[in-house]
Parts: C-alpha cells; structure tokens; sequence
C-alpha cells in the first residue's frame, strides 16, 4: 500500500476550513494510506478524523535545530511517500518541499505554488477565497473535489453529555466575545449590551454562554453569561465542537471558535471589521454568516440583535 501525506499545521479555523479538502484527498486515494503531518494542538484532534490513517507530530522548532530537522526528515523519508499535498502553504512547508523533494513539481508535491494558474502571480491567486484555492489545487493535482467547497467539521465533536447535565443546558445561544491580544481590531466591544438585549426580549427561553479558551478565563468573567468549563478547565476542541453543535445560535468574532460554528453547519453570525472580508476566509455558509462593517466600534449592539432575531 502506497502512502500518501498532507500538511496542515493550523490554526483552529483553518483546520475546520480543511476538513473538506482532506476529504476529498482520502476518496480519491482509497488504496494508500494517508497520513498527516500536524502540530501539538491539534495532533490529538486530528486522530479523531475517518480520513486520516496516521498523525504525525512536527514540533516547528527552529529550522536551525538541525538535529531535529534532521530527525524529522528522516521520519518523512522513510514513508517513501508517493504525493504531499500542502495544505498548509507555508514557508515553512516549502522548506520541507525544497528538502524531501528538492526537484519536484505537481506529480510529487500539490501546494498553492505548484498549482499556481498560469499567468497569475501568488499575490493575485491569494486573493480569492480560501476554500477556492484550496478547490483550485486539488483540481489541478486531478482530485475530484466533492467535499472541498463544504467542509463538514462533525467529526471533531466528542461526547459532552456530563457538561450538558451538569450546566442543565437545552436551548442556548454561545458567545466569542476573544480574540487574539495583537489582533484587538477583530473585537466587537458590546457583548455585555448584546446579551442584556437578548435576556430581556427572550426571557428565559435561551441560556446564554461562554466557552472561555485556556487564556481567556479571566476575561471571561467580564460578561453577564455562564462559563463553560470541564472540571474549571477550558474545554478541548472537540468538547468545544459539541458544544456549538448542539447550540441554538453563535455570535463570534472572527476566530477561530467562529470558522468551527460555520464549517459544524451551526447557525450564528460572525462580526467583522475591515481586517479581512468574510468571502477571503470562507466563512457563509447557509447557517452561518457575517456582518462585515469598517468599524466594528460602530456596529451597535442592537443592529446584531435584529440579525439574530431573523435567524434564531
């Protein structure tokens, strides 16, 4: 049996957003065994996917530990692979390409830049939507991409009916009120104005949480709404991925818990500002959409409440 690799890395919104391309990669290479080189975070998680035979672990230390390099490349090598598939388009995995596979070109290594369309430069290409680049590189690698341009992210979510006992949740709307600290212009400031909206016209019809990440649980205790929390711990991704599921709605930010809700088929809205567009990272699906504004200080709490009213 052949072997066949892929690469994602990460982040959390990208690996729900690859669910579809990997996918497809297994169902068009049902007689190899596919593997998927990974980082910490989500090496555990990534074991939970039917379309995945093996993870493997890369540490992303310094390109410069050339004991470790080494010791990665020799694992690599010694799956004799037949074809990678970079999902990850990175620097770094052009490194790794310029290593395993110094001469290669599309027969041997599917990336955005063995795939590019001819007369287009990468700058141009990166412009279109994620999931598009993503459907333009496995077709041109000669993929049939069923799966690509809706990724289902179902396969992450694991048993949580201990917290659901526990907190007494039925019917519950979930919040993202985080972001990453260097990124504070993705942050919609008005969730404790939002939820106040939403407790006052539903009553209580909804609970209204927060499922905090591990460096998030101070902030958390910011916002008018109950804690998630296994055993006063942040919930793991595929904890994480259950809890959206069985929602009744999501409001987020434009993180990574938001691109799960989408690609998990949930309903919810995720507020952007001007840092990206909602069609680049491939966010709408038909549950889950955005509110794009310039400026997310402007976006009033009770315009985000009228969206939820429509979709609830």
């Amino acid at each position: 049996m052949s072997n066949i690799l892929i690469i994602k890395h990460g982040s959390l919104g990208d690996i729900a957003q690859a669910s579809g391309a990997i996918q497809d990669i297994f169902e068009n290479h049902k007689n190899s065994k596919i593997h998927l080189l990974t980082t910490k975070p989500y090496f555990e998680l990534f074991k939970m996917n039917p379309f995945i035979n093996e993870v493997i672990l890369d540490k992303r230390l310094s390109r410069f530990n050339l004991i470790y390099l080494f010791s990665l490349m020799r694992k690599l090598k010694s799956f004799k692979f037949i074809k990678v598939y970079d999902l990850q388009n990175s620097s770094r995995t052009n490194f790794y390409k310029r290593i395993l596979f110094p001469n290669s070109n599309l027969d041997k290594w599917s990336s955005s830049d063995t795939t590019l369309p001819k007369g287009t430069n990468k700058e141009e290409f990166d412009k279109k939507s994620v999931l598009e680049r993503f459907d333009h590189q496995l077709k041109t690698s000669s993929l049939s991409t069923k799966n690509t341009m809706k990724p289902n992210f179902n396969w992450s979510c694991s048993d949580i009916g201990e917290i659901i006992n526990k907190f007494n949740l039925k019917k519950y709307i979930l919040l993202f009120p985080f972001c990453s600290p260097h990124l504070t212009k993705k942050k919609w400031p008005y969730y404790n104005k939002l939820i106040n909206l939403i407790k006052n016209n539903y009553k209580d019809e909804y609970k209204i949480l927060i499922a905090p990440g591990p460096t998030e649980l101070n902030d958390a205790k910011n916002f008018d709404a109950i804690n998630i929390l296994d055993n006063e711990k942040a919930l793991d991704i595929s904890q994480l991925s259950s809890l959206i599921k069985g929602s009744s709605f999501v409001i987020a930010n434009d993180t990574g818990p938001a691109h799960m809700a989408a690609h998990l088929l949930s309903k919810g809205l995720a507020l952007f500002g001007s840092h990206t567009t909602a069609y680049k990272v491939s966010i709408e699906r038909e549950n889950f959409k955005a509110v794009q504004v310039e400026d997310l200080n402007k976006l009033s709490p009770e315009k985000v409440f009228e969206y939820i009213i429509e979709r609830i």
